[in-house]
């Protein structure tokens, strides 16, 4: 649990991460000195876990997203383990999550086009051994976007 001091400190960090320690003194209102001291705090209890740029997938290339809904045949531990090692491997899985319904886990995808798409399906996800079902739902439009928590 952080405190409303440290909450401001991440939303501001959150809507520009290459702020100066000065900048966002000034904006939350705080000493340099105390605003550097907080961030350093958050830094190493690992509420802040890193800091990296926001890319604009499409603009990079990368016109194709989707959701897939996947579901194994057994939660055998052996299928679980080697779903999620090869899955946390592979750069076009943006997001990975173990979730409660209909499926065991939801994948957001993204890659250069629908022929990537079919490549990444066929050489990678109908290959790794235990996959029940994999269905797929294509993102026409992204309406939000991004990781920021709601300070």
């Amino acid at each position: 649990m952080v405190e409303e001091q440290d909450e401001r400190i991440l939303a501001e960090l959150q809507k520009d991460g290459r702020a100066t320690n000065q900048q966002l003194a000034e904006t939350v209102g705080m000493s340099t000195s105390a605003c550097w001291r907080r961030v350093r705090a958050l830094e190493e209890s690992g509420v802040i876990s890193g800091y990296s740029a926001l890319v604009a997938r499409e603009r990079a290339g990368f016109a194709t997203s989707a959701i897939l809904h996947v579901s194994l045949e057994r939660h055998d531990v052996k299928f679980v383990d080697e779903f999620v090692a090869r899955v946390t491997k592979r750069r076009e899985v943006l997001e990975c999550f173990a979730t409660t319904g209909d499926a065991d886990y939801h994948l957001r995808v993204v890659v250069r086009d629908m022929d990537a798409y079919n490549k990444f399906l066929d050489e990678f996800m109908f290959r790794i051994p235990g996959i029940r079902h994999v269905r797929t739902n294509v993102i026409l439009k992204e309406i939000k976007t991004g990781v920021a928590l709601p300070f």
